[in-house]
């Protein structure tokens, strides 16, 4: 296929992870990273689930675009990213039932996550499989490391608890809005703001 994506595959990754990362850098998914970041655990869990949903569909999606009509792509995608969310949730229902517990209605909502469809759109579709595979991998563990971020540092913040360990001692007052969706969005303006003075500074070096 003309215009095929071809680039080094630690770029990739780098790429997912640091320069392109989903939600400090694109900022996409939010509603999902505020509403299950209130541990880090939970973080985890989505932010995996998600990434195996991400190599998984990009590699299907990559395999089988030259015989895919261009019209029907959106569904097609769809259909695919709804297939890998379907085994996962089955297999965190079958493995790790508190965790599926906890992620509630978020694991299905994979299937509409904009990270996984723009990448499908953007990358995977344009591209050969073992460079797609690797771009899902790099977004997805590139969504897992920021969820984690914000997972930590609200659980810390919030309740004391670090992957639900105490780690501040009880008289140590807790601030109970880190848990809530406004202590989530602060702590991602911070992160981000932070982030963007730290690339501006290098760039003026």
């Amino acid at each position: 296929m003309k215009g095929e994506i071809t680039i080094n595959p630690f770029a990739l990754l780098k790429r997912g992870i640091v320069d392109e990362n989903p939600l400090f850098i694109q900022m996409v998914a939010l509603c999902p990273a505020i509403a299950v970041t209130t541990q880090a655990i939970n973080g985890l869990g989505l932010g995996l689930a998600t990434t195996a949903v991400m190599a998984g569909s990009n590699l299907v999606i990559s395999c089988i675009r030259k015989i895919v009509p261009t019209t029907a792509r959106i569904p097609c995608f769809i259909v695919i990213i709804a297939s890998f969310v379907t085994a996962v949730g089955f297999i965190l229902e079958g493995f790790l039932p508190d965790l599926n517990n906890a992620l509630g209605i978020f694991i299905p909502l994979i299937t509409t996550n904009c990270v996984v469809l723009a990448r499908a759109e953007s990358y995977a579709f344009k591209s050969k499989p073992f460079s797609s595979l690797l771009d899902g991998i790099g977004m997805g563990l590139g969504f897992t490391v920021a969820l984690v971020v914000l997972g930590i540092i609200r659980e810390f913040l919030g309740m004391g608890e670090i992957f639900g360990f105490t780690v501040l001692p009880e008289f140590f007052p807790r601030t109970i809005i880190m848990i809530l969706a406004p202590g989530g969005f602060f702590v991602m303006a911070a992160i981000i703001a932070t982030i963007n003075y730290l690339r501006m500074r290098n760039k003026s070096a």
